[in-house]
């Protein structure tokens, strides 16, 4: 029996399942079933007295012409059989309401005018009303019955893995609708979970709804052998989010979810969409929400400069100011490839399309002080975001002359020349590992930290501190999810070691209310929640990834890393603002003159591109710069 109606799907839909019943073929279709369904009426009006058939008989292409010009200007045909669903019917039933309607208003037309005449061009009221029910049920049987029969033909069982619908709402029922069309998808819903007791107990479309307790155990996952379960209730507070997550994890489940209903498209939930519990929905922490009075203040119908644009923080710095309207936005970067792709992005966004006019793509490198200053000059930006720096810590202990140059000398020809342009802000993104650092990156951001610091001029320099970015480039989250793609093992530098977290638009969110409210000589730092175990980290990842035979091995501190970071030097402190998750530091301070000083002495240094000298200038400048590279910790004093 399922060779036959394997074959007869083949029919229908062609051998591939990509294909469908040519548009003509339904239409066609629906004509039969228009016959039909009056021949029908009539044997079931007249079983008694089957002679008085003939004069309803007469004229039977009338109802077919009218049924077939409401189906052409419908579109009742124009759909894929397979996908039928709830609009389909409405289409259906309105398609042979307005049939019905005109056969009816025809006849009273008609009969008004020549009752013999209405009697023999159109069938009796009863024969209509007994017509339009029988057509439209059996128009909406067919479509239905195809559609289970593809589903049961070419979904294949052995494929398909018993997942748990976590909502019993909207988004769970549609959800478990798409995933029961959807012939592709390896999940198969099995049974809905829900904290409202009002709502267990019940049915949606034939599976039974329960409550979490009594589904997630460990006998129940076993015995049923789950593999799945996908949180559909987008409005989930972040605290009950992460406890389910936990809870699932620890049951050895895939943890899914579903995006908010404005992300879905016309309304519809494609399969597609479900996608796995990302690492940020366990990162522990309340994001940090800030208003956007100030920003709207600070950025809109203003010339804004981002140096490097194109970079994980940068180019959401970008995004986010274009949302406030500037009057121009210049991006600049040294990387050409990054660039142009972030260039495409921006350019299609239809967020921004109405204000292409108003964005610049500039190429350079903020060493490069002659190419600056022309930027200044053509542009003469009034808030500027300095992102630009380098920043992987094993790299720059190898390569001390760039990391300075860049880092410390870039940031300074930026500075220079918005305060030789009048720029009214300057907001320079530093990092933790400034704090006490270890490393030379850490210490040339705090250098250039210093050197904005002691500026005393017209424009407002203001510093933000925070930690690692999930998902910036090269952090550790994308390297964990490339080591979990390849099978594996996790690397992980120490088992001690933390770090703490946020997400690239908190940070950028961060930088521009800083760049808002910050005074000269600001450094913020914010709430960041608790230090996070990058060894549980990367434990939390392999679980999200369904591999949690995949190995985590140590591999030993790096040159110039520390097992913790600090946002905060000892001899500082904070006072609060007026949102109780920023801060404001209180640093040591540097007179102008001094740094001015110092600052000459490095670039003498390194023009010489000995690296020792280098470094040891940095350290003077920085008494509490104490290497943990072996190398460069012969020079600690």
């Amino acid at each position: 029996m399922r060779k036959l109606v394997t074959r007869f799907c083949d029919f229908i839909f062609g051998k591939h399942k990509s294909n469908s019943l040519p548009r003509y073929w339904i239409l066609l279709v629906d004509l039969v079933i228009v016959v039909a369904a009056y021949a029908i009426s009539l044997f079931l009006i007249y079983y008694n007295h089957l002679d008085s058939v003939a004069t309803d008989l007469t004229f039977i292409f009338i109802p077919i012409i009218v049924y077939l010009i409401v189906f052409l200007l419908a579109k009742t045909y124009d759909g894929m059989l397979r996908y039928s669903g709830f609009n389909d019917i409405v289409k259906i039933f309105r398609s042979c309401c307005y049939a019905a309607g005109i056969l009816v208003i025809g006849k009273l037309i008609t009969t008004q005018i020549n009752p013999n005449l209405g009697s023999l061009l159109f069938p009796r009221y009863i024969v209509i009303t007994y017509h339009f029910l029988i057509t439209m049920t059996i128009m909406v049987i067919m479509r239905f019955t195809i559609r289970r029969m593809y589903n049961e033909v070419y979904k294949n069982p052995q494929t398909k893995e018993k997942t748990i619908i976590y909502g019993a709402g909207d988004a769970g029922t549609m959800l478990q609708r798409t995933l029961s069309q959807d012939t592709n998808s390896k999940l198969s819903p099995e049974v809905f979970i829900d904290d409202n007791p009002m709502r267990q107990g019940n049915r949606i479309n034939t599976i039974k709804v329960f409550s979490p307790q009594e589904v997630l155990t460990p006998e129940c996952i076993k015995s049923h052998n789950i593999k799945n379960i996908v949180l559909a209730i987008p409005s989930l507070k972040d605290a009950r989010r992460k406890e389910i997550i936990e809870q699932c994890l620890a049951l050895g489940l895939n943890v899914k979810t579903i995006p908010a209903f404005s992300s879905w498209v016309d309304g519809k939930l494609n399969s597609n969409q479900v996608q796995d519990i990302k690492i940020e929905d366990l990162l522990g922490r309340n994001p940090i929400i800030l208003g956007k009075e100030n920003v709207q203040r600070e950025i809109n119908d203003k010339v804004v400069l981002v140096t490097g644009a194109a970079g994980s923080i940068g180019s959401e710095i970008c995004r986010q100011v274009m949302l406030y309207e500037p009057k121009m936005l210049i991006m600049l970067d040294q990387a050409e490839s990054p660039m142009y792709d972030f260039q495409f992005e921006m350019n299609n966004n239809p967020k921004f399309k109405e204000m292409k006019d108003r964005m610049a793509f500039v190429i350079t490198n903020v060493k490069d002080l002659r190419r600056i200053e022309e930027v200044f000059a053509q542009y003469k930006p009034q808030v500027v975001y300095h992102a630009a720096a380098y920043k992987h810590v094993p790299f720059m202990e190898e390569n001390a002359y760039e990391a300075v140059y860049v880092n410390v000398f870039g940031t300074k020809n930026v500075a220079d020349m918005a305060m030789k342009y009048g720029a009214e802000k300057f907001v320079m993104i530093s990092t933790d590992k400034a704090v006490n650092p270890t490393n030379v990156m850490g210490a040339t951001k705090r250098i250039a930290e210093i050197y904005t610091q002691s500026r005393n001029s017209g424009t407002k320099f203001v510093t933000t501190r925070f930690g690692n970015v999930l998902g910036s480039n090269g952090s550790v989250v994308p390297l964990f999810r490339k080591q979990i793609e390849q099978g594996g093992p996790i690397t992980v530098t120490d088992k001690r070691i933390i770090r703490y977290f946020m997400t690239i638009p908190e940070a950028c969110s961060l930088v521009l209310e800083a760049g808002s409210i910050g005074e000269n000589d600001d450094i913020f730092v914010f709430d960041m929640g608790e230090p996070v175990k990058i060894w549980d980290l990367a434990e939390r990842m392999r679980q999200l990834a369904g591999k949690p035979e995949i190995k985590i091995v140590e591999t030993g501190l790096r040159p110039g890393e520390k097992l913790y970071e600090e946002l905060l030097a000892t001899k500082e402190n904070t006072v609060p603002t007026e949102n109780e998750k920023i801060m404001r530091a209180k640093v040591r301070q540097y007179e102008e003159h001094y740094v001015n000083k110092v600052i000459e002495v490095l670039h003498d240094q390194l023009l010489t591109l000995d690296e020792f000298k280098i470094v040891g200038q940095m350290k003077n400048i920085i008494p509490e710069f104490k290497s943990n590279n072996s190398v460069f910790s012969k020079l600690d004093k």
